[in-house]
């Protein structure tokens, strides 16, 4: 069996290339490389981990690589590599520097990356949505430009996340992770068929501490390393900082929702989501983001862990996207079904409904901070297979005061 694996730099993918040596495989290995050479915002640290992670076998060539000029040197090509330079003065050998490359194959889609995900981030944010960048790499960039450039040439690629393939009446689906806290189907809920049919994942069937316990047990250079946060590409700047360089800056009203009271100002609507608590910059709190007015410029906010505001029972999703097909097909009255607005442990049960404009879920429970943008991930009752998933583009407001939401 031909098995590509896609390195991240992390413990997850460095377990799946053991357990595959250890099952008599010999995967061949790649890291995809989205950051540019030449911008700091654009720079990804999981490559530093990554050279760590090879670097354990060549500690010459992790030496030089400190003084490389980009933190994301691949140490190919780029201008002002130590360790090019290195070899070229015969401090490092050519046929270790060889055996280096060899080792792990860089592809560089840095561009297809920015045309694809950044850029679709930037606009849903000028709009006044909450992107979900992560979810649009997995189905364009890591299993989509990949597999058109690299995977097809393999019977299979393998990958870090927490999740299953199900067969199922002759089919493949995308199933939920043993451990319920580190389930990612909802990362992977915008693949199709052809994409899921040609995954694997080794670590869905294993619980988190049990992957640490390998890589421990293994020695791997990552098996203490910190679960990655936030989005690769961004580097060392945070999310705010990566959007101002595109958005800039224009100062608004944070207005209270149930008063009307004027709170403060704000620096853009599109640096708020709504549920958001933190860096409202207001005291007396908790505040929390409950509204968005994109046309005049104003965040609504609302006091308190409790306010109903805060909270919906139904959202609306549109460009409804079936991975596998459609197992509702026909079926005009409600269907019972777990779902997630959000990466967090767990699923929420609710009832599905079609009508004319899509897809539309009603909650089992309060659901705080439906922002409109983020995907809406629908399951089986059983949480067992990940449906599919659409984006959230409308929630019931909890209270006939709130304004609508314009985005």
């Amino acid at each position: 069996m031909n098995i590509a694996v896609l390195l991240s730099g992390g413990v997850d993918s460095s377990v799946v290339v053991h357990l595959l040596c250890e099952q008599g495989h010999r995967p061949s290995l790649f890291y995809i490389k989205i950051g540019k050479d030449d911008a700091e915002y654009m720079d990804c640290s999981a490559e530093e981990d990554l050279e760590k992670e090879i670097g354990h076998y060549f500690p010459e060539i992790f030496k030089a690589s400190a003084d490389c000029r980009y933190n994301n040197c691949t140490h190919r090509h780029e201008p002002g590599c130590a360790v090019r330079e290195a070899v070229e003065q015969h401090y490092i050998s050519e046929s270790r520097y060889a055996s280096y490359l060899n080792m792990l194959e860089v592809v560089d889609l840095h561009r297809e990356y920015w045309d694809n995900v950044a850029a679709y981030a930037i606009e849903k944010v000028s709009r006044g949505f909450t992107p979900n960048p992560d979810v649009m790499c997995n189905k364009l960039i890591k299993f989509g430009c990949f597999e058109q450039q690299v995977g097809r040439h393999f019977d299979f690629t393998a990958t870090g996340h927490y999740a299953t393939t199900v067969l199922q009446n002759g089919k493949t689906w995308l199933g939920t992770a043993l451990d319920p806290v580190k389930d990612q189907t909802d990362f992977l809920a915008q693949i199709d068929y052809l994409q899921v049919s040609k995954l694997m994942f080794p670590l869905g069937g294993l619980m988190k501490q049990e992957v640490r316990d390998i890589a421990l047990k293994a020695q791997l250079p990552s098996a203490r390393r910190r679960d990655s946060q936030g989005i690769c590409f961004l580097g060392r700047i945070n999310y705010n900082d990566f959007v101002r360089r595109f958005l800039g800056e224009k100062e608004g009203r944070i207005v209270e929702l149930e008063t009307g009271k004027i709170l403060g100002t704000h620096r853009g609507y599109w640096f708020h989501t709504i549920g958001q608590r933190k860096g409202l910059g207001l005291s007396g709190g908790p505040w929390f983001v409950v509204r968005k007015d994109t046309d005049e410029n104003v965040i609504y906010v609302s006091h308190g862990y409790d306010t109903e505001l805060q909270y919906g029972h139904e959202f609306s999703m549109q460009d409804f996207h079936f991975i596998t097909e459609n197992p509702w097909e026909g079926i005009k009255d409600e269907i019972p079904v777990t779902f997630k607005i959000r990466h967090a442990p767990g699923f929420i049960g609710g009832r599905l409904w079609q009508d004319e404009t899509g897809y539309r879920i009603v909650s089992d429970e309060k659901l705080q901070g439906i922002a409109p943008g983020q995907f809406g991930v629908v399951y089986d009752e059983a949480a067992k297979l990940c449906i599919g998933s659409g984006e959230i583009r409308y929630s019931t407001p909890p209270n006939p005061q709130c304004p609508p939401y314009r985005g």
